[in-house]
Formats: C-alpha cells, sequence, structure tokens
C-alpha cells in the first residue's frame, strides 16, 4: 500500500454537515439540522400533522407555521368586550333573575291585573259581610235565635195566607153566577185596604204602642226610619207617629230640637202606634242588634206594648196624580 492511499484508508466516515438554509428562530415548525442535538424550550409546539403525500405541515411553502395553541378558559383578570353576547358563565337562576328583573309590562298584563284586583275586592267585602251578619248569630243568645227562628215562620205564614186570599178571591171570580156583581165587591173591599195604606181613611186593630223617650237629644231621623222599615217588614198595616201618618212616601229628616216627618217637625218623646199583629211586630223591634238595641245605646229609653185596639185616626189627603190614569176601562 502506498503512502498516497494510506491517508485515505485512515479517515474518519464521518459524512460532513450539509449547509442547512437559514429558518427564523420563531418559526416553531422548524427542525433542527440533521447530526446536531439542540436542547428543546421549556414549551415545545405541537408537530405539524402528516398530508397524504407524508409531508409534514411545516415543509410546505404556501401554509404558515401554527401559533403555540393557548388555553380557552378566560382568565379572572380577563374582562368580556362591551358590545358582545351575554356572559357564557350565567347560571339558570341567573338568567331567570335577569328575565324576570326589570319587569316589562304590557298593556294586556295590566288589563287582567286590574280585573284580578276588582274581583279580589269583590270577594273579600262579600266575605266580611257574611263574616258580620255569622258572628252576630254566633254571638246571640238561645231565645233570642228561637225569637228570630219564630219570627221568620210568622212571615212565611202571612205570605201563605195572602196568597190563599188571593186563590180564593180567583175562584170566587170564576165560579159566581154573577161575576159583575161580585167583581164590583171586591172592587169596594179593595179600595177599603187601598185606603188604609194610603192614608185616606182611619184604621182600628189590634197591634203594639211604641214609646221613645230621648232626653239626650242622641235620636236621629234615620233611627225612626229604621224603626219603621222593621214594622213594615214585620207585617204593621198602618203607622202613626205623634199625630202624622206613615205611608209609602213618607220621607223625616232632622229638626233642630226634633225630627221632622213630611215637613211636620215631632219632638220627644216619639210615640208609635201600630196596627198589626202584636205577636210579629214586637219580637221585630227586639231582635238583637235591632231597633231596641240600637236606641239603647244611643242612651234612649223605648218601650214596646201589646194591645187588642189601635185607633190610628190621622189622615191624609189623597193626591190625584198628575200623569198617571188608569188602564183598565
Amino acid at each position: 500500500m502506498s503512502e498516497r492511499e494510506q491517508p485515505e484508508t485512515t479517515r474518519p466516515a464521518v459524512t460532513p454537515p450539509r449547509s442547512v438554509p437559514d429558518t427564523p428562530a420563531s418559526a416553531p415548525g422548524a427542525s433542527p439540522p440533521a447530526g446536531l442535538r439542540r436542547e428543546l424550550p421549556a414549551e415545545v409546539p405541537p408537530a405539524a400533522p402528516r398530508t397524504a403525500s407524508g409531508r409534514t405541515g411545516a415543509s410546505e411553502a404556501p401554509r404558515k407555521p401554527h401559533p403555540p395553541q393557548v388555553s380557552q378558559k378566560p382568565q379572572a383578570s380577563e374582562t368580556p368586550a362591551a358590545d358582545g353576547p351575554a356572559e357564557p358563565g350565567l347560571t339558570g337562576r341567573r338568567r331567570l333573575v335577569n328575565g324576570l328583573w326589570p319587569p316589562r309590562v304590557t298593556r294586556a298584563q295590566l288589563i287582567v291585573a286590574l280585573l284580578l284586583f276588582g274581583l279580589g275586592f269583590g270577594l273579600a267585602v262579600q266575605v266580611a259581610s257574611t263574616s258580620d251578619t255569622d258572628s252576630a248569630l254566633r254571638g246571640a243568645r238561645q231565645e233570642d235565635l228561637v225569637r228570630i227562628l219564630d219570627e221568620l215562620d210568622d212571615r212565611t205564614e202571612r205570605l201563605e195566607d195572602e196568597k190563599q186570599g188571593l186563590e180564593k178571591q180567583r175562584e170566587e171570580l170564576e165560579n159566581s153566577s154573577d161575576q159583575a156583581e161580585e167583581a164590583r165587591r171586591q172592587t169596594i173591599e179593595k179600595e177599603r185596604q187601598l185606603g188604609v195604606l194610603a192614608g185616606t181613611v182611619a184604621a182600628q186593630g189590634p197591634g203594639i204602642e211604641m214609646t221613645i223617650e230621648d232626653t239626650k237629644g242622641t235620636v236621629e231621623s234615620d233611627m225612626l226610619l229604621d224603626a219603621i222599615q222593621e214594622l213594615r217588614a214585620a207585617g204593621a198595616e198602618a203607622i202613626q207617629v205623634n199625630g202624622v201618618r206613615v205611608v209609602a212616601g213618607t220621607y223625616l229628616s232632622d229638626a233642630d230640637g226634633g225630627v221632622s216627618v213630611d215637613g211636620n217637625k215631632i219632638k220627644s218623646p216619639y210615640r208609635f202606634k201600630v196596627i198589626g199583629k202584636p205577636q210579629d211586630l214586637e219580637p221585630a223591634l227586639n231582635i238583637p242588634g235591632g231597633v231596641v238595641q240600637t236606641l239603647e245605646k244611643e242612651q234612649a229609653t223605648v218601650t214596646v206594648e201589646r194591645t187588642d185596639k189601635i185607633v190610628v185616626d190621622a189622615l191624609r189627603a189623597p193626591k190625584r196624580p198628575d200623569y198617571a190614569r188608569s188602564s183598565s176601562r
């Protein structure tokens, strides 16, 4: 072996590194030169996916290197954009609160609310009035309850008697041989009854006398009107107060030192003469919370006496109606 050939046989079998084109240091997809060992950084970007041809994304010229991926979770210090959508972290309860407040009232909702308010107010008033009546009956004594029941029974009986009387008159008119004469007789009887109610004729019969002593001057016209209404409801057929006949059109008003009845001033004591069934009239005045108890609360003294004969002789002048005429021929 010659000396010229010896260096060739003793050369190391190491291939010199080929020149590598300069790449930017910031390119995450660039690979280190072959044969050199390089320390990896603390955060290694993910390798580029291989394509169908087996080349990596870094070797393709048109594509840009992918930037390092950053966690998508928002940091506590980051604030959402002012014009962005609603916060993605809202809970269901928070969404419900945002939907209910501030309230958005429409016209239909306002109308429904007003109707419901009116309905509730009416029910409350009805329940209150019913409870007041029930409480008054619960607080009544046993004898008072028995008296109220007796009064109701008497009213029912009185209405039945009136019904039977009208049916009897109809039968007499239908069965009478001389219907004209029977009709005339009934007309005269009806005229007398209407005269008593209108106050144009005197009347007498059983009834009661009620006297109200008002020494304190606390009795007013509305209290006397309540007494008249209660007596009428109990079946009073004729009423007279201190010489003034009480009829359907009677009015009462307060006056100095007394009460005015149809323009006639009367003073205490107020004396009522009432014709009717005494067994119905007296209990109607003495019911719990009735006329007598109301007047006694005003420090007035009330006395009620039954009698078999009451004379009501105060008369009212008959008044001819200005426009109404009888329609019968």
